[in-house]
């Protein structure tokens, strides 16, 4: 027994002693030069075999491995050029989309109206446009407001109306505008402030017209299934994009619409 303990504990000592040479720490490797054509020619030239060219053997390469791979071509197609028609066709309508933009962007089309003067005191706008559509969604009149708002519902339009709405109906394909620039007081009670419609400020969006013929309606679909939940996230997204956002149940002026308005409160956005 002792000397089979004997014999273990040498073997030990012989399977370790190469260990007791060991560093601390791994050594780094030793960088490679880089592997470049003019390198590998070089090379090559000092073991005695001059004029190779790496690059003449990659048609080669290519070649095998596209003979081994079913998916693979031995060299990309070449797209076909466009027809000069379709070209003709792109050009003419990106023309059109900048010769009928407002406030700067080719996303809104409409035109400009310049000063709109109010009948009441507090009412008009000094850089009116009248908006047709907001990033290739048509609105069911042309709304008359001024360029931050119009630049508003764009951002609303494609930020949050877009996501909310998806596959539903096939996507957005329009807005109804209930109201726009209108010279009155808030909510047309007597003796109240003047509404931000009378400043060009704010628009009202009833329904959601989609591509399929159908709609979602604010009067119809507020708080039901799927088309309400869609609703409920166009107005919680409006909410700082606008400065007030109102709707249904906020103070029963606003239960068949969304009422959307840049203007600005000192605490924040008034969203109900």
């Amino acid at each position: 027994m002792t000397a089979r303990l004997a014999g273990l504990c040498c073997a030990l000592l012989v399977w370790a002693a190469p260990a007791l040479d060991a560093p601390e720490r791994s050594l780094h490797p030793v960088a490679r030069p880089d592997a470049t054509p003019e390198t590998i020619r070089r090379e090559l030239k000092e073991a005695g075999i001059p004029g190779f060219n790496p690059q003449d053997v990659m048609p080669l390469v290519v070649r095998s491995f596209a003979a081994r791979s079913p998916q693979a071509v031995g060299r990309s197609p070449r797209p076909a050029a466009r027809p000069g028609a379709v070209v003709q066709r792109a050009m003419a309508r990106q023309r059109e989309q900048v010769r009928g933009s407002v406030c700067g962007d080719p996303d809104l089309q409409g035109e400009e109206v310049g000063f709109v003067p109010g009948k009441l005191p507090g009412c008009g706008m000094g850089e009116a446009v009248r908006l047709r559509s907001v990033s290739g969604v048509a609105l069911s009149q042309q709304a008359l407001i001024d360029c931050p708002t119009a630049k508003a519902l764009k951002r609303w339009t494609e930020g949050a109306v877009m996501p909310a709405v998806g596959s539903i109906g096939g996507g957005v394909a329009g807005l109804h505008v209930a109201a726009h620039y209108v010279c009155r007081s808030r909510n047309n009670v007597p003796g109240a402030a003047v509404s931000e419609h009378g400043r060009g400020k704010a628009i009202d969006i009833s329904a959601i017209r989609l591509r399929d013929g159908s709609d979602i309606s604010v009067l119809r679909d507020w708080g039901r299934g799927s088309k309400g939940r869609a609703l409920a996230r166009m107005h919680k997204s409006a909410c700082g994009t606008f400065g007030t956002v109102l709707g249904p149940g906020s103070d029963g002026y606003h239960e068949d619409h969304l009422h959307l308005d840049t203007a600005r409160h000192g605490n924040g956005a008034y969203c109900r």
